[in-house]
């Protein structure tokens, strides 16, 4: 007979529902969960302001040889329960259920707690913490943990006044905790708290002991020009709030990510997908505000890569276009302004020298002609005139077929009193019974022209000549038939100033020809000038004569 063989039966699928294997484990994993104390300080302030507290004062000091951390407010402190006592006991034995999750959940707004944790990062700041509120009878009642401690104590005391609010007290801070200091408590709130203390209008003061200081937390303030007219980035669980800044490139310039006002991460490049340019170009500073995004409940500055997530980036991505768009305008902008100050520091540093020279042998710019000049970062040609007064040098934009017009004027521009004057050329000569200008310049004490209520008197301290007129600003001297060195000065009033300049003339028999240095490049006007990279180079600027440029590196 065959023998017959029990057949096993396949073992059956099963499921069932995870849970936690070592409670008190799990717990001391999430406390210790957060990397950063100042992170832990601000979810304290942020507990005081869902409380609606409208002031907070955040003391660090010393009392019976130990280090405390304490956080005092007006709000409305823990909910009660229906002993009207404050209800510690549901916040110390419902972690991970937060009573604040469950008031959002009824409707309440501003809110922004949600996980039931935040008061076990007191791990991560010091040995204790002290919670005290108080009830409708008067009393205050104390809340007491331990860090690495299972158990939590209740206790109560009557007093004659109760406090408002809440006071949250930490004691034996951390040793590496030292150098975390009143200031850097206020720097650290006033952009993580940035836009929670401006929609709250919450007034935050910290208070060092150690340093004898107080600092008032203010929302920090950006630099640089606002960018209006962004477009919307709305997503179907909720609005993008952008606000954004154009500014001079820095490493320093970051766009920080918020939700509901305060901030996950410093700097939006930190998640790979915004690792590149305009996010990494420099030039911008701001916030990015995104209400419905799921942080890690540990550490709150990780953001959970889900749908909610990838619709954020979808959105973000769309504001690309209009920022390069702006950097790019923007650092044009930026350069043809420069360009045209450095331009116009040039000339004129060109020009004071040549203004105290002989003409006849330094003219080789030929600055008393109108001539116009190609500018590498202009957008039509700039034209530079001069003819022999020195505040008509003006630099001129114009486009071909339309007339120039001149640059208008700073209100810093402007000249003021009287200061110095000098006389233009200082030095020069004259073929005997020649002819020859001389101008008074007349500046003020930022070197700036000067020109209203000015009175002048010329006259000759040496030699032989005539000076017609001599109560111009500019004169004629005439020179004698005879060669020799003729000095003159000219005296320069405004009301009660009085400025004087001396100059001198070497009258001779004859004169070099005109044409004796001039080369081509003394046809050229002024030169322009335009930046080259030249790395490497031994040179800092040179100036090229065929095309009558100062070149600068």
């Amino acid at each position: 007979m065959p023998i017959q063989r029990k057949s096993r039966k396949a073992p059956r699928d099963e499921s069932g529902r995870l849970r936690i294997g070592d409670n008190w484990n799990a717990i001391t994993i999430i406390a210790l969960s957060q990397n950063n104390p100042l992170k832990a300080i601000a979810e304290f302030v942020e507990n005081s302001i869902d409380a609606r507290a409208k002031a907070i004062s955040i003391i660090r000091g010393k009392a019976k040889g130990q280090n405390y951390l304490k956080i005092i407010d007006d709000g409305q402190g823990v909910p009660l329960d229906e002993k009207g006592t404050p209800n510690f006991k549901y916040v110390a034995t419902h972690i991970c259920d937060s009573i604040k999750k469950k008031l959002k959940e009824e409707g309440a707004m501003g809110i922004q707690g949600e996980f039931g944790i935040g008061l076990l990062s007191f791990w991560t700041v010091g040995e204790t913490l002290s919670l005290s509120c108080c009830g409708h009878d008067g009393s205050a009642y104390h809340m007491r943990m331990s860090r690495g401690q299972p158990g939590y104590s209740i206790s109560h005391r009557h007093l004659l006044v109760p406090f408002p609010g809440t006071e949250l007290v930490i004691t034996s801070l951390l040793p590496g905790l030292r150098q975390v200091n009143g200031e850097k408590i206020q720097r650290y709130l006033a952009s993580e708290l940035r836009d929670r203390i401006r929609q709250t209008e919450v007034k935050i003061k910290v208070i060092d002991h150690f340093s004898r200081a107080e600092y008032w937390v203010e929302p920090r303030q950006f630099s640089g020009q606002l960018i209006h007219q962004l477009p919307a980035s709305s997503t179907p669980h909720g609005e993008i709030y952008s606000e954004l800044y154009f500014n001079s490139p820095d490493q320093e310039n970051r766009i920080g990510l918020y939700r509901s006002g305060t901030r996950v991460l410093p700097s939006l490049t930190q998640l790979d997908e915004f690792n590149s340019p305009p996010w990494t170009s420099g030039y911008l500073q701001g916030i990015i505000d995104a209400p419905f995004l799921n942080l890690t409940p540990g550490t709150r500055d990780g953001i959970i890569r889900d749908e909610r997530f990838a619709q954020f980036c979808e959105a973000v991505r769309s504001l690309q276009d209009k920022l390069i768009a702006v950097i790019e305008e923007q650092r044009r902008a930026q350069e043809e302004r420069s360009s045209k100050q450095i331009l116009k520091t040039v000339q004129m540093a060109l020009k004071e020298a040549i203004l105290s020279l002989p003409q006849e042998e330094y003219d080789w710019f030929e600055v008393h002609t109108s001539k116009t000049l190609a500018h590498p970062l202009a957008e039509g040609p700039l034209e530079t005139s001069f003819s022999g007064r020195e505040d008509e040098l003006m630099i001129m934009q114009t486009d071909y077929g339309r007339e120039a017009t001149p640059v208008q004027k700073d209100f810093f521009e402007f000249s003021g009193p009287l200061h110095s004057v000098k006389i233009s050329p200082t030095s020069c000569q004259v073929a005997v019974n020649g002819t020859r200008n001389l101008r008074a310049v007349c500046r003020d004490r930022q070197r700036r022209m000067v020109e209203q209520q000015i009175s002048f008197q010329w006259e000759i301290l040496e030699g032989r000549g005539t000076l017609n007129p001599i109560d111009g600003c500019v004169v004629t001297f005439q020179a004698s038939d005879e060669p020799g060195l003729t000095r003159l000065r000219v005296k320069v009033r405004q009301n009660d100033i009085e400025c004087r300049a001396e100059g001198q003339i070497t009258v001779t028999e004859s004169i070099l020809p005109e044409n004796f240095l001039t080369t081509d490049a003394s046809q050229k006007g002024l030169p322009g000038y335009t930046l080259k990279s030249a790395a490497g180079e031994n040179w800092r600027s040179r100036y090229d004569i065929d095309q009558n440029v100062v070149i600068i590196t």
